[in-house]
């Protein structure tokens, strides 16, 4: 995440930030971890984009298809 967050914000200047979960604690806090080990080995975090204000969220995107990029994609979380 930090070398992505790099390449996407050198400069930290958008406001984003680019968050890693090593240990899977979010994932399954938030119930979106899923069965990944016939295609990737392991389990994995479903992809999901997160808006937040002032420390809380305001809206949250979870692909209904774990992987794809329909409604966590940049256009429709900004």
């Amino acid at each position: 995440m930090k070398a992505w967050g790099n390449s996407l914000d050198e400069s930290k200047s958008s406001g984003i930030r680019f968050l890693a979960d090593p240990a899977g604690d979010f994932t399954r806090a938030w119930d979106v971890e899923f069965d990944a080990a016939a295609s990737m080995g392991n389990k994995r975090g479903k992809r999901y984009a997160v808006t937040s204000e002032d420390g809380k969220v305001v809206k949250a995107s979870v692909e209904p298809d774990n992987t794809g990029i329909s409604v966590s994609v940049a256009d429709n979380m900004l």
